[in-house]
């Protein structure tokens, strides 16, 4: 089994002997979690990318990239396959190695690297047991509401102390109570002991290391922090948390730092090369904004969003609607450091939408075009709750709702107001962050795919009323891991102490706007957002001739629960 939300990252010291300067290779497969090998392979829910850097100077020398295809068998569930992902993670590996073969780049001289994300395989046959359930599937709400209800006083905060996070359907440990609950393979495997679990990095390290030959079975502290299963206090899995969700620890991988050597490639052209790094992808965007001290921060704009804020060796826990979670531990003998999160759950995403559920844009570099061609939403404000709200309200019930259309409205206001709905869920999280520490913060650092959209840029800051500053190298999550796969003991080709690390050139973007006409625009957003709360309800939705029975099973059917039997139906059809 295996849950979607890592990025895994291959980062390899290189020397060029054409060049004095070390070389890192990363290979980041963007999937949902970021992992580090000296060829970095990132992971995230889309791509599978491989990025080769300069460890001197954090330029990037090449890249190259493999699509992941994702599945939607039923309504608001999203999966990948996990054999898809591990043969792009060789393909990114092979490629990268043949373009740095045409650089002159001796790849044999590769040092070290890293990877990551979450699920179930066979430890005996090597083969993944179910499909990747990416971080945005909604089918486990029904196991979350069961969970929820018999925690004390049905709160949802309840294992918050001891996790920093809230029962949701995003975290790991719901998605594998729903596969034991519900996989017949699955929980014969665990019963038979057959079965591993872990994070899309753990998937990767074990194969690349050998698979059912030996393989490395392990994660990282950030990985683990985001499974619900992991004490992010004794940083380690907690056996009452294990209790609660019923799950066997014996199935969970190793916890390790974030930076240092797992074990070696036994297969390819990177054979031997020690893996040597391991991060979630927003730790790995922290550390490669260079965010080491505390109170620095970064907002990364990929499918999702996420604010993240560097709070030092002691966790905060939030009072606003945050995720308390581990930043990164660069070594064994280093010390956690911890953040504060914002997540939400569709930024980039609502872009995809628009172009390939409702084409109003033919790629996604035209929402641009479109949003700059009206200059304005003209009052429509959209919220694209298509997997509830995230960050700060955690209300699953929410669902997308587009409003204050017009006859005048069109697809350019549309456009705007999509973009729009990005930086005012940044403004929702960076309140709220600035609550939880009591120092807000003057300037934003931002990253991701979704930052070379300008106008996006300049909306952000003007949202804000503060500047917001974009690396020209916008990757940094790529970058962040090949960092902490160079830095390992036994590598040691990229140095993170403060006087050693690469000068990067940034572009800040200044708000336009007076800071009286942001607040009147945040408000009517608010104000859409109350209107897209508690859509989704068991209540039944009719009250005559019997038909809210079937509208209560098919309730019951959204919600996850069993299909109601055919006779069950006719009969109430008999009764009308």
């Amino acid at each position: 089994m295996f849950f979607c939300r890592p990025c895994v990252n291959l980062t390899a010291g290189v020397y060029n002997r054409f060049f004095t300067s070390s070389i890192v290779v990363i290979t980041c497969l963007l999937f949902a979690l970021p992992v580090c090998l000296s060829p970095l392979i990132c992971s995230s829910s889309t791509y599978n990318k491989t990025y080769v850097f300069n460890a001197k100077t954090a330029k990037l020398i090449s890249h190259h990239k493999v699509e992941i295809n994702q599945n939607f068998p039923k309504e608001g569930w999203v999966e990948e396959d996990p054999k898809e992902i591990i043969q792009s993670v060789y393909e990114c590996m092979e490629r990268t190695c043949e373009k740095l073969q045409q650089l002159n780049i001796d790849i044999s001289n590769i040092k070290g690297g890293t990877v990551r994300r979450p699920w179930f395989w066979d430890k005996e046959t090597g083969e993944p047991l179910y499909n990747a359930i990416v971080w945005l599937d909604l089918r486990t709400q029904s196991t979350v509401e069961r969970l929820i209800n018999k925690a004390p006083g049905k709160n949802k905060n309840h294992l918050k102390h001891k996790t920093g996070l809230p029962i949701s359907t995003y975290f790991s440990a719901v998605k594998l109570r729903w596969l034991l609950d519900n996989v017949d393979e699955v929980r014969q495997a665990v019963m038979s002991e057959r079965a591993l679990f872990g994070t899309v990095d753990s998937w990767i390290i074990w194969c690349l290391t050998g698979g059912r030959n030996g393989g490395v079975h392990c994660t990282d502290v950030t990985n683990a922090s985001r499974t619900m299963l992991f004490n992010i206090h004794t940083m380690d899995w907690d056996p009452e948390l294990c209790r609660y969700f019923d799950i066997p620890m014996e199935i969970l991988p190793k916890v390790r730092s974030s930076s240092e050597i797992y074990g070696l490639v036994k297969s390819g052209s990177l054979t031997g090369v020690p893996i040597s790094g391991c991060l979630g992808d927003q730790s790995a965007a922290l550390v490669g904004q260079m965010c080491f001290g505390e109170g620095d921060a970064k907002n990364t704009y990929g499918t999702g969003c996420f604010l993240l804020r560097n709070t030092g060796t002691k966790p905060v826990m939030s009072d606003h609607g945050l995720l308390t979670t581990i930043a990164y531990k660069l070594g064994t003998d280093r010390p956690a450091c911890y953040a504060l999160e914002g997540s939400v759950a569709i930024a980039g995403a609502v872009v995809r939408w628009l172009k390939d559920n409702m084409g109003i844009v033919q790629s996604s570099s035209e929402i641009e075009k479109l949003a700059a061609a009206a200059g304005t939403s003209y009052g429509c404000y959209f919220v694209p709750a298509f997997s509830g709200l995230y960050a700060p309200y955690w209300e699953p019930s929410a669902r997308g709702i587009i409003c204050g259309l017009t006859q005048f409205t069109n697809r350019n206001h549309l456009a705007f107001a999509a973009l729009e709905a990005v930086c005012f869920q940044t403004r929702e999280i960076l309140d709220a962050m600035n609550l939880d520490s009591g120092i807000p913060l003057t300037q934003l650092q931002v990253d991701g795919g979704m930052t070379s959209n300008r106008l996006l840029m300049q909306l952000q800051a003007d949202i804000l009323c503060m500047p917001v500053v974009r690396p020209t190298m916008s990757e940094t999550t790529a970058l962040g891991a090949a960092m902490a796969a160079g830095a390992a003991e036994g590598v040691d080709v990229w140095s993170l102490s403060p006087g050693h690390l690469p000068q990067v050139m940034c572009e800040k973007y200044e708000p336009q706007i007076n800071c009286e006409e942001s607040e009147f625009r945040f408000a009517r957003w608010k104000k859409a957002v109350q209107k897209a709360m508690n859509w989704e309800t068991t209540e039944p939705c009719c009250n005559t001739n019997g038909n809210h029975l079937h509208c209560l099973l098919d309730s019951m059917e959204i919600k996850g629960l069993q299909k109601c039997p055919l006779s069950l139906r006719s009969c109430i059809s008999f009764l009308k």
